[in-house]
């Protein structure tokens, strides 16, 4: 038989390795909940495919009566990769219509081929970006399949090209970005020895409520041509029930041709009617000056729905008039079917 003293040291030899057990136990539960905290605050490299097919089919009336048919408008296809820590890359391919092969033919470009930086309120952009002129514009009117922003709508502009950005957000009301480009758009290779400069400054002085100004200078690069100078300013307000914006454009020396100016305003407005459906209508007027655009000015004007089937589909019928400006031309009215498949 132990003695009393003995089976009291075992006793409390036992308790001493029981609390340790649970002290380790303790420690390891703390240490494995503090990394899976760390787990999901750490930003995880992550990559994310882009499609989007936008399509329509649309008749004319009147003047417009022969134009009809299905179209296939555009097509985007690509790959976005988050590496984390605010460090991101994205390719784009575009395949849509030439003009300089009478839309018959389908041709492919690369739209996007850029890597971005984001740190706090600072936003880097170099490669073939999107450009700074009109994007605001486009993403608050919200219907770029059915219908361009005004300024892409009359090539005010280029939506993408070669070069660098940068954005900084100073403060919830106010920021601020500066872009270089090479000022030829995304379709052509730089021939002309200049750059497009830009300037842009955005102000939220209440919530829903901002307020877009942007300036920019494309040189000729040619002593005998002049430089292209574009003004935009906008104020829109977003609101959960409706959208409303209005903008006004000027570009000066357009095609780098003394004096051939353009200049604009476009209003719209939509309103949610449902959960899955909107009515949109929009009124933009085009003016050259001394009408030497005369054969291309006009004032257009679009109403609409946009019913949302599931997630990725979108349809929007619309009827759509449009006044040309030259002497004698007429009115044309055509009805349109939108379609837009993306994620």
């Amino acid at each position: 038989m132990k003695p009393a003293a003995d089976t009291f040291a075992v006793s409390n030899l036992k308790d001493r390795k029981m609390k340790t057990k649970v002290i380790l136990a303790g420690l390891l539960a703390c240490i494995s909940i503090g990394a899976k905290a760390q787990d999901v605050t750490k930003e995880e490299p992550k990559g994310k495919a882009i499609v989007q097919v936008m399509a329509n089919f649309h008749t004319g009336f009147g003047a417009d009566n022969e134009n009809r048919g299905f179209e296939l408008e555009r097509s985007y296809f690509g790959y976005e990769y988050n590496f984390g820590n605010g460090l991101s890359a994205k390719a784009v391919m575009d395949i849509g219509k030439s003009s300089s092969v009478d839309d018959y033919q389908r041709i492919a470009y690369v739209k996007n081929a850029m890597v971005s930086w984001k740190k706090g309120g600072l936003t880097l952009n170099g490669g073939l970006i999107s450009t700074t002129q009109f994007n605001f514009q486009e993403k608050f009117w919200g219907y770029r399949y059915i219908m361009k922003s005004f300024q892409d709508q009359y090539k005010f502009g280029s939506s993408a090209d070669l070069g660098i950005s940068v954005a900084y957000k100073f403060a919830d009301w106010i920021s601020a970005d500066a872009i270089i480009v090479n000022g030829e758009g995304y379709k052509k290779i730089q021939k002309i020895d200049g750059f497009n400069y830009g300037l842009g400054v955005t102000l939220t002085p209440v919530k829903g409520f901002q307020i877009r100004l942007y300036g920019g200078l494309n040189e000729s690069g040619d002593k005998s041509k002049r430089c292209i100078g574009n003004l935009a300013v906008f104020a829109g307000y977003k609101h959960d029930k409706f959208t409303i914006g209005a903008e006004y454009n000027h570009m000066w020396n357009a095609g780098y041709t003394n004096d051939a100016d353009q200049y604009g305003y476009s209003v719209f407005a939509s309103v949610k009617v449902a959960k899955f459906a909107d009515i949109y209508a929009r009124f933009d007027d085009l003016y050259s000056n001394d009408d030497w655009n005369i054969a291309k000015d006009e004032a257009a004007a679009i109403l609409g729905a946009q019913f949302k089937l599931g997630k990725y589909v979108k349809i929007a019928p619309n009827f759509r008039m449009s006044m040309p400006k030259a002497a004698g031309a007429k009115y044309g009215y055509s009805a349109y079917i939108n379609c837009y498949f993306g994620f």
